[in-house]
């Protein structure tokens, strides 16, 4: 009996470890960033309302752009590099309604509306050259991008304010050729009130307030789920889970009413939690987008979507027209990259006319997978995880360069690092956890 429970303990030993050993091994990344931005924030001495407040605004700016990228990764086509294109379609938009002086909310409506076929017609080639270089697909979107902005650098270089009709003196280079390097988005070319902040402004509400709400909406969801008859009956696990859920979403929401109702009951360091503030709106499209990318895999599209990313020969022989769901994927995606920018530039209220499209691939595929992502699996968590933990590096790495080197421009070199360096990590550590995987199944 006694050597049964010591082999029993044993194996759970074992069974322990190896989950421990899966988890470090599957989250190596996200672990590394998330210590590097513990040791960042230690290093930086920044309030922690400060590094909270900027979060919260990049979080809601920035998290669309990332999950433009998840459907081409469900499809099978890796990381979609190709969605600084997308990002051309929104600025292309921006410029036009800019130039026609449309301004406030109304101009940026239009601008989505004017992005949106733009968008289209580049997916939409996009797809088609990526179906040729089926394989290489993350290659050929980076090599898109690159022509792509040759062209748009011909087009508003050469072509505007030519052949291309513009006569605004506040937008063109005084050579009345070209458009100048930087386009002022709080004012357009009639001087009203351009589309700065056209989404952010329209409402803005204590943060922890929309965490009160969304938290009672989740804990209502867990215990229905909890207390359904049909689901009681299952496993044990699912109910330790819902369970589990409740405690932890009840926690958040305990800590958020502390935040707004009795900060003083909170440390000196949290007390100013409920002054926070989150521009509704711009969270609402971010959720919408958020809510789409979970719903679309529930549909016929979404299953479809997954079959041909799984393996495109099974998805060929079971009917599918594998060229055009790919096609389509490529064409949401780029779509969203629009949007996205557009949702990016109104908060920032300058356009740089040559320079703000052209790091939207790699500081969104970076954010990603940081967030435990790979080139094959990509899920909605994992986008807001690498969201907050890349953009917690960019606020930090500042700050806690000057203190630690007695230059702050360390930090900046610092950050450009880990945007590039964290893609071939990721990608090296993915090929590397296929060998293993493939080496356990021999």
């Amino acid at each position: 009996m006694a050597e049964i429970t010591a082999g029993v303990k044993s194996k759970s030993k074992s069974t322990l470890g190896h989950k421990i050993g899966r988890f470090a091994l599957h989250n190596s990344v996200t672990i590394l960033f998330l210590i590097i931005c513990l040791i960042g924030i230690k290093l930086s001495g920044l309030p922690l309302f400060f590094i909270v407040n900027e979060l919260l605004t990049r979080v809601t700016r920035n998290t669309f752009l990332v999950l433009a990228l998840l459907i081409p990764v469900m499809a099978g086509m890796g990381l979609n590099f190709s969605i600084v294109v997308g990002a051309m379609a929104g600025q292309i938009a921006l410029i036009a309604v800019t130039y026609w002086g449309i301004g406030g909310q109304w101009g940026l409506f239009l601008s989505f509306a004017l992005a949106a076929p733009v968008a289209v017609l580049f997916g939409k080639l996009t797809g088609m050259l990526l179906n040729k270089t089926k394989g290489q697909e993350m290659i050929a979107s980076m090599f898109v991008g690159f022509f792509a902005n040759g062209i748009y650098q011909l087009i508003f270089l050469f072509l505007v304010g030519t052949f291309i009709p513009m006569t605004s003196k506040r937008m063109l280079l005084s050579s009345g050729m070209g458009l100048r390097n930087t386009v002022d988005l709080s004012t357009n070319e009639s001087g009203t009130a351009g589309i700065k902040y056209a989404l952010d402004s329209i409402w803005k509400v204590p943060f922890f307030y929309v965490v009160i709400v969304a938290t009672v909406v989740a804990i209502a969801w867990f215990a229905y789920k909890l207390l359904n008859s049909d689901r009681w009956h299952k496993e044990a696990g699912a109910r330790k889970k819902d369970i589990r859920n409740i405690v932890v979403v009840s926690l958040v929401a305990v800590f958020s009413m502390l935040a707004m109702f009795a900060p003083n009951l909170l440390p000196k360091q949290l007390a100013g939690f409920g002054r926070l503030k989150l521009s509704f709106f711009t969270a609402l499209a971010v959720a919408s987008l958020a809510i789409f990318n979970q719903i679309i895999v529930k549909t016929k599209l979404g299953q479809d979507f997954r079959t041909v990313g799984q393996d495109k020969h099974i998805a060929k022989v079971a009917g599918l027209q594998v060229n055009k769901i790919r096609e389509l994927a490529i064409t949401l995606s780029t779509v969203f990259a629009a949007w996205g920018q557009i949702i990016f530039l109104q908060n920032m209220g300058m356009l740089s006319t040559y320079g703000s499209h052209v790091q939207i691939a790699t500081f969104a595929i970076a954010a990603l997978l940081i967030g435990g992502a790979s080139v094959s699996k990509a899920t909605i968590g994992q986008a807001f995880l690498g969201v907050i933990l890349f953009h917690t590096l960019f606020i930090v790495s500042p700050a806690a360069g000057k203190n630690l080197f007695g230059d702050a421009q360390l930090g900046e070199f610092f950050r450009t690092f880990v945007a590039y360096g964290v893609i071939g990590v990721a990608l090296g550590l993915h090929a590397w956890k296929v060998m293993i995987v493939a080496s356990q199944n021999e």
